[in-house]
C-alpha cells in the first residue's frame, strides 16, 4: 500500500515526502517514517535525508505500477456494471488489498 500511495502521489507532486504519505493514508508520520526505513532497507525506495524526498527504486516502482494497474482495472469493471465512480474506487482499493 505504501508503494502504491507513493506512486500515485508522485504523479501529481514533484517531491513526495513522508508527511504526504501519512496524510494520504491517514497514518501517523512516525509510522510512515518507520515503514520508509524498512522499504528502503529492502531495496524498494530511497529517501533523501536532506530533502526528505522519497523515490521509488525499480523494484518498488514495478510493484507500485502493478498494484495501481490492478486497482484501475477493477474500478473500470465496477463502473462498467453501473457502480458509481466513488464507490468503484473505494471497493477496488479494498479488493486490491485482499
Amino acid at each position: 500500500m505504501y508503494l502504491k500511495t507513493i506512486f500515485q502521489l508522485s504523479r501529481t507532486k514533484d517531491i513526495v515526502r513522508a508527511i504526504d504519505v501519512a496524510q494520504a493514508m491517514g497514518f501517523s508520520k512516525p509510522s510512515v517514517s518507520r515503514a520508509m526505513k524498512n522499504l528502503s532497507s529492502d531495496g524498494y525506495l530511497e529517501v533523501d535525508h536532506k530533502s526528505g524526498a522519497i523515490k521509488l527504486l525499480p523494484q518498488g516502482l514495478e510493484i507500485a505500477r502493478a498494484l495501481n494497474e490492478r486497482q484501475v482495472y477493477l474500478e473500470k469493471v465496477f463502473q462498467h456494471v453501473g457502480v458509481s465512480q466513488g464507490t468503484a474506487a473505494e471497493d477496488a482499493c479494498k479488493i486490491e488489498h485482499v
